[in-house]
């Protein structure tokens, strides 16, 4: 008989054994989502990554809930507050944010090395749409929530002498300037390819040799000429000094499994988002709106 340590994935009667619970019990608390799993054809498996996870989680309120790695998009204003609540906390808690793209975070969530995941996958008005869709393609997703985070804007960065020659968008695609590109999978590439799509071109198209891991990186290139022109956020290109043309306002949103929404590291960010000082430097930053944040978008139902 196989061994469940050897499984990536487990059945009900594996899991039985393994937490020395009736099966049915087992089916009971995965149909009620208090069990990470999956259903494949009818039948419940049940990742024993996820399932050592839950078990650890469990004990004594919790032996997880201690710490807290966000993954996923960047964001400078997401960045500064997890940097403050870290000071607040000491060493007596953890609170981590990684920035590694919309997807990869994904990819983090689903195989449980991250807790909760940000992306960017489309506009305001598209995001009912995109972000489930994007979601859905990812083990697990069932188990999941999106909770809004804020709008911020997004569009072209470039240095300030060439503010002038971006206002004509429909020609941008056109000039041979150098562009920086993120990496495959970060939501503001998305954005841009999607643009360039409603213009009638593609990314291959463009002069582009460089690819940034971040928001910060690609402006740095752009900041020290290594390049002429990036996609990102308002708020990267005034702290680095470039010009910038608003494209579109996205939702920047929050995904977690079910269990870790109410992690009071968690919910402590939801409240100080909603706090005077937060709205205040969202301000400063430029082109955030936090209106809704922490509200529940979505709960892999649909």
């Amino acid at each position: 008989m196989t061994e469940p340590t050897e499984l990536i994935y487990m059945s009900a009667r594996q899991v039985s054994e393994y937490l020395d619970l009736n099966e049915k019990k087992v089916y009971s608390m995965a149909n009620d989502r208090i069990l990470p799993a999956t259903k494949i054809t009818g039948k419940w498996l049940f990742p024993k990554i996820l399932i050592d996870r839950w078990l650890m989680d469990s004990c004594h309120s919790g032996m997880l809930s201690d710490r807290m790695h966000i993954t996923g998009s960047d964001d400078p204003l997401l960045s500064m507050l997890v940097a403050q609540m870290m000071s607040q906390v000491g060493k007596s808690e953890l609170i981590s944010y990684s920035s590694t793209g919309s997807r990869l975070g994904l990819d983090l969530l689903s195989r449980g090395y991250a807790d909760v995941c940000t992306l960017h996958w489309g506009s305001v008005e598209e995001r009912g749409v995109r972000h489930p869709a994007l979601l859905q393609g990812y083990a697990n997703h069932q188990q999941w929530v999106m909770v809004h985070g804020y709008t911020r804007k997004q569009g072209l960065m470039m240095r300030p002498d060439m503010h002038h020659r971006c206002q004509e968008l429909d020609k941008i695609s056109q000039q041979s300037w150098r562009w920086v590109a993120r990496q495959v999978g970060a939501g503001s590439q998305q954005h841009l390819e999607q643009w360039l799509m409603k213009q009638g071109a593609t990314f291959e198209q463009l002069n582009s040799n460089l690819v940034a891991q971040s928001e910060r990186e690609l402006a740095g290139y752009i900041a020290r000429n290594d390049a002429d022109i990036g996609f990102g956020c308002q708020s990267v290109a005034l702290e680095s000094g470039l010009s910038f043309v608003p494209l579109v306002t996205e939702s920047f949103d929050f995904v977690m499994p079910q269990g870790i929404y109410f992690r009071r590291q968690l919910q402590r960010l939801f409240n100080l988002l909603a706090e005077p000082q937060s709205q205040q430097l969202a301000a400063t930053l430029g082109g955030y709106d936090l209106t809704d944040c922490g509200k529940i978008l979505w709960n892999g139902q649909a």
